[in-house]
C-alpha cells in the first residue's frame, strides 16, 4: 500500500481562519469535506486520512504554526514511515497570482517562512511542493498584513473552483505522479 502524506501549511485559531495565509488548512479541509472524514487533534497537529485507487493520503495541517512546520514534518513522515517523495506541502505563494497553481519536486523556499523550516528539519529541498497563488496585491511594507488578510470578494467568489482543481491536483499527484500531475494542472 503506496502512502502520501499531504500537509497542508498554515497557522492555528479562529483569526487566522479564511486568510491567504492559510489556504494549506483551507484546501485540506475542502479535500476532507469531499471524502467525508474529519481531523483529529494528535501529536504536532491535526490528522486525516482516506484510501483513493490502493493509495493512503494522510493528511496533516500542523498545529506547531508555519514558521516551525518543519517539526511536523519529519514528525509524521518518520512515524508513518513515509518516503520523501510521497510528501507534498501546499502552501500560499505570493509571487503566483491568485488562484494559479504550480506543483514543482524541489526548490528554494522563495522567502517562505513555513518551507524554510522543512528545508531545515528535512536537511533538502528535493520535496515536491505544491503552491496556490495569492497574488501581491500590497504595498510596501505591507506583506504580513496581506497574507494574514482575508480574501476579498473577488477572491473568495472563485476559491471554491480553485479548492475544488486543488483536491484534484492533491490526488493526481497520489496516482498519477509528480511529472504528469504537473504538466496536467500547472498554470491552470
Amino acid at each position: 500500500m503506496k502512502k502520501f502524506l499531504i500537509v497542508g501549511l498554515g497557522n492555528i485559531g479562529s483569526e487566522y481562519d479564511n486568510t491567504r495565509h492559510n489556504i494549506g488548512f483551507k484546501i485540506l479541509d475542502r479535500l476532507a469535506t469531499n471524502e467525508n472524514i474529519t481531523f483529529e487533534n494528535k501529536k504536532l497537529g491535526a490528522i486525516s486520512q482516506f484510501r483513493f485507487k490502493g493509495r493512503t493520503f494522510i493528511l496533516l495541517k500542523p498545529s506547531t504554526y508555519m514558521n516551525l512546520s518543519g517539526k511536523a514534518v519529519k514528525y509524521w513522515m518518520t512515524k508513518e514511515k513515509i518516503a520523501l517523495e510521497n510528501v507534498l506541502i501546499v502552501c500560499d505563494d505570493i509571487n503566483i497570482s491568485f488562484g494559479t497553481i504550480r506543483l514543482k519536486g524541489k526548490g528554494s523556499a522563495g522567502g517562505h517562512n513555513g518551507l524554510k523550516d522543512i528545508n531545515l528539519q528535512l536537511n533538502t529541498q528535493n520535496y515536491a511542493r505544491f503552491r496556490f497563488g495569492v497574488g501581491d496585491q500590497f504595498s510596501k511594507g505591507k506583506l504580513i498584513d496581506y497574507v494574514l488578510g482575508k480574501w476579498n470578494p473577488d477572491e473568495e467568489s472563485k476559491l471554491g473552483e480553485r479548492l475544488e482543481k486543488s483536491c484534484d491536483l492533491i490526488k493526481s499527484f497520489g496516482t498519477a505522479g509528480l511529472n504528469n500531475t504537473m504538466s496536467e494542472f500547472n498554470g491552470k
